[in-house]
């Protein structure tokens, strides 16, 4: 037993940022699961949910991001945290966690407050009726459109044939917009505010911009107030990085050509593996393949 709940811890601590996403999905979910069949009550997760009604809203202000936890469907919930997964493989061998995660709560946020906005400002003659707003959506729309503004024409394997990264964009925007005349409209509003901040966060950071930089600084001191101890008086020494890029000076790897500069990566993943490569060497492998 003792060696099946460290096996068990160990594959959490091996997870990446956005398996942990899922992981807390799942449970939360389970949970959902399990106090519906106690209650017989469908909203078993109420605290949870994001209320379209401002008043209620602001006595549940957490619910702005945590109903993008929150899942009552199976299905709902099977294909959000599949595609999940599948960004979460292109976005952390190209971006940091931390960028990872800023794209994945703002667009759950911006999501929640594009829904929030339609039904307590817009004329609700032109809104049909709805619910509370649950699902991780938001933030997988978020990831995804950013993908697709950032390296638009790199090629994805969809099923059986390839597509560019802003064909795909193209058709999810396409999609969310038909589903504001469908039944889930509440859901495709806030589907849009994540492909809003997805394709803005994209284009900021082309620009050199990280628009998420300031909600990185707040979530840090956040997780600080949860981390118990006095700081330690020792002084931690970090070893100043190489400034190298495959080996070699970052102003001769400039020099190389383009051919050569792969090469040169290539070789270096099959000496030390592709989790040796640097975030540089690794988005420049990436655009290469364009």
């Amino acid at each position: 037993m003792k060696s099946l709940n460290y096996d068990l811890q160990e594959k959490l601590r091996n997870l990446n940022v956005l398996e942990k996403i899922i992981a807390i999905n799942v449970v939360v979910f389970l949970v959902g699961l399990l106090l519906s069949l106690i209650v017989n009550s469908g909203g078993s997760l109420y605290w949870l949910e994001l209320p379209k009604d401002a008043g209620d809203f602001l006595f549940k202000p957490w619910s702005i991001i945590t109903y993008g936890f929150t899942h009552y469907g199976f299905l709902h919930i099977l294909f959000n945290m599949m595609v999940l997964y599948f960004v979460s493989q292109m976005m952390l061998n190209l971006f940091s966690p931390k960028l990872t995660l800023n794209v994945y709560f703002l667009g759950i946020i911006l999501g929640g407050l594009f829904f929030l906005f339609a039904y307590n400002v817009l004329p609700q003659n032109y809104l049909k009726p709805a619910g509370a707003l649950v699902g991780a959506s938001a933030g997988v729309r978020a990831l995804l459109i950013f993908l697709c503004a950032y390296m638009p024409n790199t090629q994805v394997r969809l099923i059986v044939f390839n597509i560019k990264l802003w064909h795909l964009g193209v058709a999810l925007v396409a999609f969310d917009v038909i589903g504001l005349f469908g039944s889930n409209q509440g859901g495709n509003i806030a589907h849009l505010g994540g492909v809003a901040l997805g394709y803005f966060y994209a284009t900021q950071l082309i620009k050199g911009n990280d628009i998420g930089k300031g909600f990185e600084k707040l979530m840090d001191r956040v997780a600080n107030l949860f981390k118990g101890g006095k700081k330690s008086p020792l002084k931690t020494v970090h070893k100043r990085k190489s400034n190298t890029v495959a080996g070699h000076n970052k102003s001769e790897f400039k020099e190389f050509s383009k051919q050569k500069q792969i090469d040169l990566i290539l070789d270096k993943i099959s000496k030390s593996g592709y989790e040796s490569l640097t975030e540089e060497e690794k988005a420049f492998l990436f655009k290469a393949k364009d």
